[in-house]
C-alpha cells in the first residue's frame, strides 16, 4: 500500500477507537478506569497490525510515527487545557482531572512515538516492548483490582495477581503479535521459535511493574523489555 494511504487508514482506525471508547465513558456504559485501560491495552495492537499496511520504505517508519505523536499532542493539549474534551477527560483518567493525562497517557505516546522510529516493524525488539506495555501493565490494573491475591512484600500497593497478569497479559499479546508477522511473512517462523525469548522479556518486564514507582510504568516497562530484548532476540 502506498505508504500515505496507510497513515491515513492507521489515523482513522486509531481515533475510531479512541473515540468510541470516548463514547462508552461519556456515556456511562463503562467506568472510567476500565475505558482507560481498554484504550491502554487496545490501541497499542491495533496500532502495531496497522505497520503491515506499510511498504518496506524508508520513508514508512516516519509516516507511521505521525499517528501516535498527534495523538499524543492532542493527549497534551487537553491535559493542560488548551482543548477542551470532557469525553476525552472521563476515559483517559482515573478521577476526572485532565491533568492526568500529562503522566500516563502521555508517556505511553511517547513511547510508540520512540519504539515505532528506533524498531519499527523490521526488528524483534521494538514489538514485545510495546506490548508488554499494552497487555502487561494495562491488564494488571483490571486483574489486580478484581481479584483478591496478596500483596507484594516490595510493593504493598501492587498485588501477586497483578504481577502475573502482566507476565501472562504482555506474553500472550506479544505472541499473538509475532504469530500475525510470521503469518504474513515479515518475521522467520516458525513462531515457537519466539517462545522463550518472549517468556525471559515478559518476566523482566512483570518485576519491573511491580516495583513501587508511580506514573511511570510507561517508560520503565518498555525500557526494560528493549534491554532484555537486546540480549535474548
Amino acid at each position: 500500500m502506498n505508504p500515505y494511504l496507510a497513515t491515513l487508514f492507521t489515523f482513522a482506525i486509531a481515533v475510531s477507537f479512541l473515540r468510541l471508547m470516548d463514547f462508552f465513558a461519556h456515556r456511562g456504559w463503562i467506568e472510567n478506569r476500565l475505558s482507560r485501560k481498554l484504550i491502554h491495552i487496545g490501541t497499542g495492537p491495533i496500532f502495531v497490525l496497522c505497520w503491515l499496511m506499510y511498504p518496506d520504505l524508508p520513508i514508512s517508519r516516519w509516516l507511521a510515527a505521525l499517528v501516535p505523536l498527534v495523538i499524543t499532542a492532542q493527549f497534551a493539549l487537553v491535559g493542560t487545557g488548551i482543548i477542551k474534551d470532557q469525553a476525552a477527560v472521563e476515559a483517559m483518567s482515573r478521577t476526572g482531572d485532565r491533568r492526568e493525562i500529562l503522566r500516563g497517557p502521555l508517556f505511553y505516546g511517547i513511547m510508540f512515538i520512540a519504539i515505532t522510529l528506533i524498531y519499527w516493524k523490521d526488528s524483534l525488539i521494538g514489538i514485545p516492548a510495546l506490548m508488554m506495555m499494552c497487555g502487561g501493565d494495562g491488564v494488571a490494573d483490571i486483574v489486580g483490582r478484581r481479584v483478591n491475591s496478596p500483596k507484594l512484600p516490595w510493593s504493598r500497593e501492587k498485588s501477586l495477581a497483578g504481577l502475573l497478569s502482566v507476565f501472562i497479559g504482555g506474553w500472550l499479546l506479544t505472541m499473538f503479535i509475532f504469530a500475525v508477522y510470521v503469518w504474513m511473512g515479515v518475521f522467520p517462523g516458525p513462531v515457537g521459535r519466539y517462545l522463550l525469548p518472549v517468556t525471559w522479556v515478559a518476566l523482566g518486564a512483570a518485576l519491573v511493574e511491580s516495583l513501587p514507582f508511580k506514573d511511570v510504568d510507561n517508560i520503565t516497562v518498555v525500557l526494560a523489555s528493549v534491554l532484555i530484548g537486546q540480549l535474548v532476540f
